[in-house]
């Protein structure tokens, strides 16, 4: 039986820039909430802070890091560019910059591979009087990635990549001949009811790492409950979010637990080393729970997930 430790696994990317394994997300963490997740989160050791234009929550988490006392250059940041700036994405990077009060991102993603209408009905959600989300159907994310890999050359980001990718997409986008910096990160919805096992080792044979969100699951989530997961974290003494967050790492991937409650930031930290056996039974959770997609969007008329291999 392992001992949890505050994880300090560091992985490299692609390009050099390394990142810390495990790092605290912010989405749904609003005002006050995001800014005493964070600050809570780097006092107790979290160096890797995950945030979005779309989280509406980034003057918070600036103001968090500024309060921590901890040094921007020990911080990894990631931010990501919404849909309603595909086709700008410095004007919003530069905003992103200012509301976090920084002078540069460590990580700059693109949020979904989804244009939205900038000139629709609201900023970021426009919707068709239908109710439908007003999506630029014709929009190519390829061009989109084309524009933000110039932001790294012009110092606003240390390192580009994409979120909520496919493995046809991912394979579109690689064979684009306007691509010239590899994604070194695939931010996707990763956990033992979606594991993704054919996405993360198309991603490993490329040299991109996935960024795993959600890995607890949803609020309430079922994979606190699930038997295999229970009997695991009693087997080694620790909780079901531990054994979750340890899967994540030890698979390969970097993992974005998400809470604002004090307690559960600092055990989200924590991993263990699980045994082969116990590593293969997670593995195989979906072959009896099922794949089970939590976050899914409808962007009808565009297909943003081929399959939840």
């Amino acid at each position: 039986m392992s001992i949890a430790k505050a994880s300090t696994k560091i992985v490299t990317l692609n390009n050099g820039v390394k990142i810390p394994a495990v790092g605290l997300g912010t989405w749904q963490s609003t005002d006050n909430e995001a800014y005493e997740a964070v600050l809570f989160g780097l006092k107790n050791g979290y160096r890797h802070i995950d945030t979005a234009a779309a989280y509406g929550n980034e003057e918070q988490v600036g103001k968090a890091i500024k309060d921590s006392g901890v040094p921007r250059s020990e911080i990894f940041i990631t931010t990501k560019l919404w849909g309603t700036f595909h086709k700008n994405p410095e004007v919003a990077i530069k905003e992103s910059l200012k509301k976090l009060g920084v002078d540069y991102i460590d990580l700059y993603l693109i949020h979904w591979p989804v244009e939205l209408n900038p000139n629709g009905n609201d900023p970021k959600f426009p919707t068709l009087p239908s109710g439908k989300r007003d999506i630029i159907a014709d929009s190519d994310y390829t061009h989109t990635y084309e524009l933000v890999q110039e932001l790294v050359a012009k110092g606003y980001t240390k390192s580009v990549g994409v979120s909520n990718i496919s493995v046809e997409n991912l394979t579109k986008l690689l064979a684009s001949p306007k691509t010239k910096i590899i994604p070194t990160v695939n931010q996707v919805e990763l956990h033992p009811y979606l594991p993704q096992h054919k996405l993360l080792e198309f991603a490993k044979s490329k040299g991109i790492y996935l960024e795993a969100y959600s890995p607890l699951g949803s609020s309430d989530s079922p994979l606190f409950k699930d038997a295999t997961i229970v009997e695991i974290a009693e087997k080694n003494k620790v909780s079901a979010a531990t054994i979750l967050i340890s899967w994540a790492v030890q698979r390969g991937t970097i993992v974005l637990p998400k809470s604002v409650t004090p307690k559960r930031i600092e055990d989200n930290l924590k991993t263990i080393e699980l045994s082969e056996e116990d590593f293969e039974a997670i593995n195989n959770i979906h072959k009896v729970s099922g794949v089970k997609r939590l976050i899914n969007p409808d962007w009808s008329p565009i297909t943003v997930f081929h399959s939840d291999d």
